[in-house]
């Protein structure tokens, strides 16, 4: 009887020190592990980065036990300064998926290669914090990927922000996800044909 190969997802964060890059690798394992019945390790780079320097982790989800927790090549590559993007872009999958702050990250993607640009800085100083950005981002990337339930990330969300900021973070959460449904999602295509069919 042979086992089914293991569905593994490898991701990478990068940015500058302060942006809360660990904090986002550390809700998006939590929300694999505990909130959605998957496995997922994490390991966080800062080498000799201060805060604003460029730092970065990588998170490996799965559908069965984590045995190797280091990643390769990674399928997601979630990215919030243009020195984290210079410095890693190699390393994405030629067909991997790339997220990023479009106002602070110039791109450049292959092609065939999904990209998918949120300002999320911007988003969040609408909020009032723009020290919330990176949970903007993490909604973001959750309704990019649907590595989980979106109901399982914000639960992760919950529980790993600092004691009374949650509904600060959980509307930055909903605010990146629902920036990419406005952006890309279903209700953007409908408007795209609907501009089509009235020109």
């Amino acid at each position: 009887m042979t086992s089914k190969k293991a569905n593994r997802t490898e991701i990478r964060i990068t940015g500058f020190g302060g942006q809360g890059v660990v904090l986002s690798g550390h809700i998006i394992g939590r929300a694999c592990a505990v909130h959605a019945d998957k496995h997922a390790t994490m390991i966080q780079s800062f080498g000799p980065e201060a805060r604003g320097s460029a730092c970065s982790t990588t998170v490996a989800v799965s559908d069965t036990e984590v045995l190797y927790p280091y990643i390769g090549r990674p399928d997601v590559f979630v990215v919030m300064s243009a020195e984290g993007y210079d410095k890693y872009r190699d390393e994405l999958k030629d067909k991997g998926t790339l997220i990023y702050e479009k106002d602070l990250v110039k791109v450049e993607t292959k092609d065939g290669q999904p990209s998918f640009g949120v300002a999320s800085t911007r988003i969040a100083e609408g909020l009032g914090r723009a020290i919330v950005q990176n949970i903007v981002m993490l909604g973001f990337f959750a309704a990019v990927t649907n590595i989980v339930p979106r109901e399982a990330m914000r639960d992760a969300v919950a529980h790993s922000v600092p004691d009374g900021t949650e509904e600060l973070n959980l509307r930055a959460f909903d605010a990146g996800y629902d920036a990419f449904e406005k952006e890309y999602g279903e209700g953007a295509k409908q408007k795209e044909e609907e501009a089509l069919v009235g020109a």
